[in-house]
C-alpha cells in the first residue's frame, strides 16, 4: 500500500470503474480455470447445501453443534457466492470490467461474511470447550436461547463493523491506474489505487484484522488448549479418542481459514506482493470451503449415518 502525496484537483481523476486482471497473466488456461472454479463452485454448494439441510430435517442432529454446524455451512455458500459468480463471469466472457458501486458491494458482502465466519467459528470452538470441558453444564449454558444469540451477534458484530470500515476505504479519492491485480475486490488492492495518505485505512485494516482474525484464532487456541487437556485425562482409549473425533475437524478448519488470512492482512507492507496475496486469497476462498464439508461429513460419524439413511431410501 503506497502512501501518496494528494495530487492537485486538476490531477485528480474520478474513477467510476476498476478492471479486474484476475487470471489475465494466463490467457491460454481461462477455460480451464473457468471450468475448474465452475466445479468447485458446484461442490460447494452441493456439499454445504445438504449439510444445511440434513441437520434441519433430521431429529438425530438437533444438538448445539450441528446448529452452528448449519449456520457454518449456509454461511459458507454465502460468502463464496460473494467473488466466484463474478470471478467466473469474467473468466467466461473476458469482461472485466466493474462499477465502483459492483466493487464497493462486492467488497462489503465478501467482508460481511468473513467476518462473521471468523466470529462463528470462535463459537462453535467455545461450543465444543464446553461440551467436553462441562458436560453436566452444557445442556443448562448451552441452551437454544443462548445458541441463538451466539448466531445473531456474530452476525449482527460482522455487518456492522465491515460496513464502518468499507465507507472509510471508499470515500477515498481514486486516480491513476485503474487496473486491480485480483479476481475480486479486496482491501490491499483497492487501496493500492486511493490517492493521498492511506495511514487511517490501513490501521483499520489491521485493527479488524486483529479484531477478527487474531482474537478469534487465540480464543480457539486457548478453548482447545482447555478441551486437549481435558482430553487426556479421560480414563479411556476410546473416550479419547471419540472427543478427539469431535474436535478434529473443527480444529482442521480454523487453521486452514485463519492461517491463510491472517498471513493476508497481517503481514507488514513491505513484504506486501500482490501475486503471492491473490495465491493465498485462493486458500480462504475457495480452497478452504471446498474442504469444510468433506472435513465434517467424513469425519463425523453421525453426519455419515445419517447420509447413508437418507441414500438407503
Amino acid at each position: 500500500m503506497n502512501h501518496q502525496e494528494k495530487p492537485t484537483e486538476d490531477n485528480l481523476t474520478e474513477l467510476m470503474e476498476f478492471v479486474l486482471l484476475g487470471f489475465a497473466d494466463m490467457p491460454h488456461l481461462q477455460w480451464f480455470l473457468f471450468g475448474l472454479f465452475l466445479i468447485i463452485y458446484i461442490i460447494i454448494l452441493m456439499s454445504n447445501g445438504t449439510i444445511f439441510l440434513i441437520t434441519k430435517m433430521d431429529p438425530a442432529l438437533q444438538s448445539p453443534m450441528y446448529f452452528f454446524l448449519s449456520h457454518f455451512s449456509f454461511l459458507e455458500i454465502c460468502y463464496v457466492s460473494a467473488t466466484i459468480p463474478r470471478m467466473l463471469l469474467k473468466l467466461g466472457t473476458q469482461r472485466r470490467r466493474i462499477s465502483l458501486v459492483a466493487c464497493a458491494t462486492q467488497m462489503w458482502f465478501f467482508l460481511m461474511f468473513g467476518g462473521t465466519e471468523c466470529l462463528l467459528l470462535a463459537v462453535m470452538a467455545y461450543d465444543r470447550y464446553v461440551a467436553i470441558c462441562n458436560p453436566l453444564h452444557y445442556p443448562l449454558v448451552m441452551n437454544h436461547r443462548v445458541c441463538i444469540q451466539l448466531v445473531t451477534g456474530s452476525w449482527t458484530i460482522g455487518s456492522s463493523i465491515m460496513t464502518g470500515h468499507e465507507y472509510q476505504i471508499f470515500s477515498l479519492p481514486f486516480c491513476g491506474s485503474k487496473q486491480i491485480n485480483h479476481f475480486f475486490c479486496d482491501i490491499p488492492p483497492i487501496l493500492n489505487l486511493a490517492c493521498g495518505d492511506t495511514f487511517v485505512n490501513e490501521m483499520l485494516v489491521y485493527i479488524n484484522s486483529v479484531l477478527f482474525a487474531m482474537v478469534p484464532f487465540l480464543l480457539i487456541l486457548g478453548s482447545y488448549s482447555k478441551i486437549i487437556s481435558t482430553i487426556l485425562k479421560l480414563p479411556s482409549a476410546t473416550s479419547q479418542a471419540k472427543a478427539f473425533s469431535t474436535c478434529s475437524s473443527h480444529l482442521m478448519v480454523v487453521v486452514l481459514f485463519f492461517g491463510s488470512a491472517i498471513i493476508t492482512y497481517l503481514r507488514p507492507n513491505t513484504r506486501h506482493s500482490e501475486e503471492t496475496d491473490k495465491v493465498l486469497s485462493l486458500f480462504y476462498t475457495i480452497l478452504t470451503p471446498m474442504f469444510n464439508p468433506m472435513i465434517y461429513s467424513l469425519r463425523n460419524k453421525d453426519v455419515i449415518m445419517v447420509l447413508r439413511k437418507l441414500l438407503c431410501k
